[in-house]
């Protein structure tokens, strides 16, 4: 039975994981794809639609399972030995065979017996408590070694795949909310299993084991990563992008600054050329040109910077050099690479893998 049952588990971690994979994270991108929705609202509906969907999940594999032996007989954990007899002879009055008319009496009546008998005994009532009904079938006991195993082979897995499925500059955020809740589940865990005593307040969740509350985790971390992904990708801002559409424009800028100077350039030459082409024709305003205001360099030659004509240079000199240098900016931003969807792919066929082979 125990083999069934685990058997089941994984198929039950391989089907989640494809169905967040395949399915939700495709209708939480639907949601939240620009301009379906406000951006507030896009938010809200994503998240709702998650949690959701992910309640409803772990509502229904938690029903599969049925209730825990404290919540069949309805004691809580805090409850000592003589309530659970007592809450036990009630329940049996009541659900015995020749009592209950229904047609699943006996089972029900040996699921009553064999919690009580669990509960009862307090070295068999430690073990589900921290390993559930799976623990008392394989006659299981607290092993640190073996503690850390399982729990490295889980959250090693899973962050791998998590690590494969963020990639790309899109998944830079979900990778280290992903990553993030994926320590943190691991602290948690360990900590509750670890403890003595259950650390959950008895006030507010009376009948969750430590075992339960694992698997609860466990079954919420594929919504959780998979939303993890929608939502970074949502909110990514390709800084990049918008460099690379800056230096374009002051590319094309720089261009048409080019053309004008060019055309100023040529204007230039020509009212030179026309003033002073004849020796006596017309000059500019200003009397005769002379050449006492115009700088000379300590070897006496004369500063062509300081004419009309040398600033145009000048700052056409600059504007090629401008010019050049985004050209270079825009050049290496489109030559950066980009991530492949063939770790996907292996990543996939990876969980597949190490699903079987620790199974």
């Amino acid at each position: 039975m125990s083999e069934q049952e685990a058997g089941s588990d994984d198929f039950s971690g391989l089907t989640s994981f494809f169905f967040y994979t395949f399915i939700v994270h495709p209708c939480t991108a639907w949601i939240l794809r620009p301009g379906r929705f406000e951006r507030k609202k896009s938010i809200m509906y994503a998240i709702a639609f998650l949690a959701a969907l992910a309640a409803i999940k772990t509502g229904m594999e938690f029903h599969e399972r049925g209730p825990n032996h404290y919540s069949l007989l309805g004691v809580t954990r805090d409850s000592n030995p003589l309530e659970i007899k007592r809450r036990y002879r009630k329940l049996s009055v009541q659900l015995h065979p020749d009592k209950n008319p229904s047609p699943n009496a006996a089972e029900e009546f040996d699921r009553v017996k064999q919690a009580y008998d669990v509960l009862m005994d307090l070295e068999l009532r430690e073990v589900y408590n921290k390993f559930g009904k799976e623990g008392i079938e394989q006659n299981k006991r607290y092993s640190e070694t073996q503690f850390l195993m399982e729990a490295g082979i889980f959250y090693v897995s899973w962050g791998v795949m998590a690590f494969f499925l963020t990639m790309g500059k899109k998944s830079g955020s979900a990778r280290d909310w992903t990553l993030t809740g994926l320590i943190l589940m691991l602290v948690v865990e360990v900590v509750v299993m670890t403890s003595v005593t259950n650390p959950l307040p008895s006030s507010m969740f009376p009948t969750l084991t430590e075992a339960d509350l694992v698997r609860v985790m466990h079954s919420l971390f594929p919504a959780f990563m998979n939303g993890c992904r929608s939502m970074g990708a949502y909110l990514y801002v390709d800084l990049d992008a918008q460099l690379r559409q800056l230096l374009l424009a002051l590319q094309e800028q720089n261009q048409d600054i080019l053309l004008v100077l060019r055309d100023v350039q040529i204007g230039v030459q020509n009212i030179q050329t026309s003033g002073g082409g004849g020796g006596g024709g017309p000059r500019l305003a200003g009397g005769p040109a002379s050449t006492s205001n115009i700088p000379v360099a300590t070897d006496g030659s004369t500063l062509g910077g300081a004419t009309p004509t040398g600033k145009i240079r000048e700052l056409q000199s600059r504007l090629h050099h401008s010019n050049g240098t985004v050209a270079q900016a825009v050049q290496s931003l489109k030559q950066e690479q980009k991530s492949s969807g063939i770790g996907f792919y292996g990543m996939i066929l990876g969980y597949i893998v190490i699903s079987y082979l620790f199974s």
